[in-house]
């Protein structure tokens, strides 16, 4: 069976970690994205991860915290670190190879963010884990993500929800949601749908880096969206 793409960028949110919990890691969870990540990487496939840090912490209202947003993105950035090497330790106990490379200087937990080092980890069949966001607050790892994507020039970013793709209304909400098989950059925009944040969004967009999101959280369905199975929604231009 051969991979539809060459190198991906999966970006994964931090509240699918938590799983059915309220807070923090489900390893049921964190044992099945090892897994499927597992069988992608058996195919020859070169994995890049951006994870989200809202099972720990997520942007509070600074008026209620007292907490300033410049101060909030940070605590949110040692979050997804706390995740990266969560899913480093999944991936690991199943004997695949990791790096995971932070955007802020830890240099006891995490290499700090090389784009060459990270590429060279990829072609070594590494997969990579790239932590702490772009290093700056005020940016979202959906950002993080489409920037990471473009550094390392992958082929497509994989984002993986809880929802089987891109639908015209929120589905859990409204019953009359219709889902799209494929749509282009524009008629996100235009529907306002919120596939990622508009700076994400626009990143991919400007650079033809083509987006598919899926659900991650049925097994099996990584490889299937690997090798080329119309699984999800693929966002184009």
């Amino acid at each position: 069976m051969l991979p539809k793409y060459t190198r991906i960028l999966l970006k994964l949110s931090g509240e699918a970690l938590m799983g059915d919990k309220n807070f923090g890691f489900d390893n049921a969870v964190i044992a099945q994205y090892a897994q499927d990540i597992k069988s992608i990487v058996d195919l020859g496939v070169q994995v890049a991860i951006v994870i989200g840090g809202g099972n720990i912490y997520r942007g509070m209202n600074e008026k209620e915290t007292g907490i300033e947003r410049a101060h909030g993105d940070y605590m949110g950035m040692l979050a997804t670190v706390i995740n990266g090497m969560a899913v480093q330790a999944g991936l690991e106990k199943i004997g695949v190879f990791t790096r995971l490379q932070s955007a802020i200087k830890m240099e006891q937990i995490a290499e700090p963010y090389i784009r060459r080092r990270a590429i060279r980890h990829l072609e070594k069949g590494r997969v990579v884990i790239f932590g702490a966001g772009t290093g700056n607050p005020y940016f979202t790892t959906d950002t993080a993500g489409s920037l990471r994507a473009i550094e390392i020039t992958a082929d497509v970013i994989l984002k993986g929800t809880r929802v089987d793709g891109i639908y015209t209304a929120d589905p859990e909400k409204d019953r009359n949601a219709k889902k799209y098989n494929s749509i282009t950059y524009q008629e996100c925009i235009s529907g306002n749908l919120k596939v990622m944040d508009m700076t994400a969004f626009t990143l991919c967009m400007e650079n033809s880096l083509p987006i598919i999101v899926f659900d991650m959280n049925r097994p099996g369905n990584l490889k299937r969206v690997v090798t080329g199975d119309a699984v999800g929604t693929l966002v184009t231009g």
